[in-house]
């Protein structure tokens, strides 16, 4: 099997075997064929048929020939190895999601003025009576990092529209 110790033969190069014996085959297959007995029986020109089985084998050759080429090098370019590259390292969240019903309670509750930012802090504190956030500091960073709060903790335009989203998804209809 490919890859095993003692196995010298690479993938690629199995692919161009592959192909050179059916280029072969090809070539054995055309010897063995009576091309009076074809031509006659479809009625053409004995020479002509000729002409146009080793035209036609010719071509054929070439192309098992090139196939086993490509097809070995499109392998190769395909083995690649994996990366440890994270590949959503740059994903990030769009301000125009549906805010969770944590973070549009977060956003109401800060647009009426019940939560505040704490000045000096990424936290969320209840102002007077209430409930007050679960998860103050994951709040704020979720919030500013769709740009739906400032960095005062005020409600951007954007989150007053991502809060207008989140009151039209959870009202009943």
């Amino acid at each position: 099997m490919f890859g095993e110790e003692g196995h010298d033969e690479s993938f690629e190069e199995t692919l161009r075997s592959i192909a050179r014996e059916l280029g072969q085959s090809v070539e054995r297959a055309a010897e063995n064929v009576d091309l009076d007995e074809i031509a006659d029986a479809i009625g053409v020109d004995p020479a002509s048929a000729k002409e146009w089985i080793d035209s036609a084998g010719s071509w054929l050759r070439a192309q098992a020939e090139t196939f086993g080429e490509d097809l070995a090098s499109r392998v190769g370019r395909t083995e690649r190895k994996p990366t440890t590259e994270d590949p959503l390292r740059n994903a990030q969240p769009h301000p125009l999601d549906l805010p969770t019903d944590e973070q549009g309670l977060a956003l109401a509750a800060l647009d009426s003025g019940r939560w505040t930012v704490e000045p000096g802090t990424n936290a969320l504190a209840a102002r007077g009576e209430g409930p007050g956030p679960s998860d103050a500091l994951g709040l704020v960073r979720e919030l500013h990092t769709r740009d739906w709060i400032s960095a005062e903790g005020e409600t951007t335009l954007v989150g007053r529209h991502a809060l207008s989203r989140w009151l039209d998804a959870t009202s009943p209809r």
